[in-house]
């Protein structure tokens, strides 16, 4: 287990001009202009140490468009959960469940003021949008928040999504035990989305090295957050679940459109995703009345 504080729960930045954001971060990362010059030296940090970090934004962007096209399409998941939604970029959750299916519904949450602002004023496009405030970590999980439990109806399946946000949870506040919580609490039929960056460790000595090397970088040096987990580590976050094939894999490995259009960068190649399924009870288990 990594060194890190007990606790790490940063208050959210807002408008704050003095310190980084992740969502501003992101945002610069993605190549937005909803950023500060703090926001831009904290990814610059980073970018010192892997130089195409902002191609790994895109395709963290790129998974998460695929992974809501299956759900909202074959899967049939027409309720949707986005936490950690950050700002509005090109192509959202929404846009892409709404593609496939008109009627799905989209609620997104954030704990940062201004991406709330942002959110309400840009994703808010139709009835079945909608953008609330709240943490990932509150008691009892977001699925029991009013605001979030007024559009989404809790005994039918939902798609969750927690896409590059718990790498930015400590390990002392147990990212994977929250998320146990949030399995055992959605209901059955459910999917949860989830990637994090990824220490490959005795995986791969190499991309090991530059994965230490990164977790310094927007840990140490600027953002204050940003852990990379090895494949058991990440694995616990589906724990109750069915891991589709191909499993919790490399993102451009994982159901990619077409063949590559290029080799790989090795910042590339260190993020995990993952989308589990909650099982239907087994019929043959359920004892007559």
């Amino acid at each position: 287990m990594k060194s890190q504080p007990t606790i790490c729960v940063r208050d959210p930045v807002g408008a704050d001009t003095t310190r980084p954001s992740i969502a501003r971060v992101y945002d610069y990362s993605l190549g937005g202009k909803d950023n500060y010059a703090v926001d831009r030296a904290a990814f610059d940090a980073v970018l010192e140490v892997a130089p195409g970090q902002g191609e790994v934004s895109r395709m963290n962007r790129r998974w998460l468009r695929r992974v809501v096209r299956y759900l909202a399409g074959s899967a049939e998941i027409d309720q949707f959960l986005d936490i950690g939604a950050g700002l509005p970029t090109v192509i959202n959750t929404h846009q892409v469940a709404q593609q496939e299916n008109r009627n799905a519904r989209v609620v997104y949450v954030d704990n940062d003021p201004l991406c709330i602002a942002h959110g309400r004023a840009l994703l808010e496009q139709n009835e079945n949008t909608h953008y609330v405030c709240g943490d990932l970590l509150e008691d009892e999980t977001l699925l029991e928040n009013p605001d979030v439990a007024d559009y989404l109806e809790p005994d039918r399946p939902i798609g969750l999504i927690v896409c590059g946000l718990l790498q930015h949870v400590a390990d002392g506040l147990d990212p994977a035990g929250v998320m146990r919580e949030y399995t055992r609490r959605l209901p059955a039929g459910s999917y949860v989305a989830a990637t994090n960056f990824w220490d490959p460790a005795d995986e791969n000595p190499e991309s090991h090295v530059l994965a230490r090397q990164l977790e310094h970088a927007f840990t140490g040096l600027g953002l204050g957050t940003g852990w990379y987990r090895t494949r058991e580590q990440q694995l616990e976050y589906f724990d109750g679940l069915e891991l589709l094939t191909p499993g919790l894999a490399e993102l451009e490995g994982w159901w990619p459109p077409g063949p590559p259009t290029r080799p790989q960068l090795p910042e590339e190649r260190l993020v995990l995703g993952g989308l589990g399924y909650k099982p239907l009870p087994d019929p043959s288990r359920i004892l007559p009345r």
